[in-house]
């Protein structure tokens, strides 16, 4: 796993805080999402798609480190839309620093070389960029040319300025695994990225382009595809042995959705950073009152084909912890891709998707509107 002994220790000891106080359900990373304003439009994005009046807002510099004060989780990633259209970002994340959390800040790049001085380089702050593959996969995934080299130069100058840089790869059924297999290669050995985070791409909702997402069946035998090629290529990862073994189907987990929970601009967003169904004024509404048991695979319908890190990587994490020998063997013997795979998750019993973000979205526009016009009149 790339990631830093530092990184490792902190959390791994965190983990094992929770695990001794008896405390089963806690965040591990806090998805800090300060806008939705993006300066790309990703056929495959459904966090984009509002209003200009939802666009145009932010999270103040005081409500983002509120939100990671009311968590304490011990890492906070920094999504969007595009965090660095944030006017107020480099107090973001030096803010977060100064609390001694691990930031990933997200992003497309085509930004990173200008505000790079904004910025210290720091074990604590990651650039976080989103590469979908080759330049010919990536340029199409973003739905504008010319976005790679881009992103290639600007991890390149973060690298030449001490920063930590890994890539965030969303994979979807365009590639194949010798595409794939390039291209980790790349990252690897010629970008020389301190990681890979990976993930199959989750159906959004409001997704433009709804056809070219993975099952899990499908993602399964892709990882194992790929890792198959992969052996003895030394390819680095930023996640969990046991998730990207996860992703290979050789472990049968349930998705963890507290353990990264999600602040943005309308609240803590229920249940999870991929669904919005609902959203609450406060961490602890959020963990105790959402009915967790009722989402993840097997209990709904929008969650059947999940097999995203942001749900899977907090299981993964905490079952390396209980069981670090299970995580050693693997990480020495490398990922199983011949054998049965672990038993499917059953979906007969899933409850059907109900689709509330439209009318959701809309009151809490309402709601904000109503409360703008109640200020200003008095």
């Amino acid at each position: 796993m790339a990631v830093p002994l530092i990184q490792q220790i902190r959390v791994g000891g965190y983990v094992m805080k929770q695990r001794l106080r008896g405390v089963k359900k806690y965040p591990l990373v806090l998805m800090l999402e300060p806008l939705f304003r993006c300066n790309l439009a990703c056929p495959g994005c459904g966090k984009i798609d509002y209003e200009d009046d939802i666009l145009n807002r932010r999270l103040s510099l005081q409500e983002c480190l509120d939100a990671v004060d009311e968590c304490d989780a011990p890492v906070v990633s920094i999504p969007g839309g595009e965090p660095l259209l944030h006017k107020e970002i480099s107090e973001i994340v030096e803010g977060i620093i100064q609390r001694k959390k691990f930031v990933y800040l997200c992003t497309n790049a085509l930004l990173l070389e200008k505000k790079l001085d904004l910025f210290r380089p720091t074990p604590y702050l990651t650039f976080s960029v989103h590469l979908d593959g080759s330049e010919e996969h990536h340029d199409k995934a973003v739905d504008q040319k010319g976005v790679f080299k881009r992103a290639v130069s600007a991890i390149r100058l973060a690298h030449e300025r001490s920063f930590r840089v890994n890539v965030n790869c969303t994979l979807f059924d365009q590639m194949t695994a010798p595409e794939i297999a390039s291209f980790f290669d790349f990252a690897t050995h010629d970008l020389g990225v301190e990681g890979i985070t990976v993930s199959p791409g989750y159906a959004y909702e409001r997704a433009p382009d709804q056809n070219h997402f993975l099952s899990r069946r499908k993602t399964k035998q892709l990882f194992r595809d790929v890792f198959r090629l992969g052996k003895g290529r030394k390819w680095r990862f930023s996640q969990s042995t046991l998730f990207m073994d996860f992703l290979a189907g050789n472990q049968e987990y349930r998705c963890t959705p507290w353990g990264n929970p999600t602040r943005n601009i309308f609240g803590w967003q229920r249940p999870c950073y991929l669904l919005s169904e609902g959203y609450v004024q406060t961490f602890r509404e959020l963990m105790e009152e959402t009915a967790w048991d009722t989402y993840g695979t097997g209990n709904y319908e929008k969650c059947a084909d999940c097999m995203v890190h942001c749900g899977y990587e907090a299981t993964a994490v905490t079952d390396t912890v209980a069981h670090p020998l299970r995580a050693l063997r693997v990480a020495l013997s490398g990922h199983e891709t011949e054998a049965p795979m672990a038993p499917e998750i059953p979906l007969g019993d899933q409850r059907p998707a109900e689709y509330v973000f439209e009318g959701l979205v809309k009151r809490l526009s309402e709601t904000e509107t109503g409360s703008r016009e109640h200020s200003d009149a008095a």
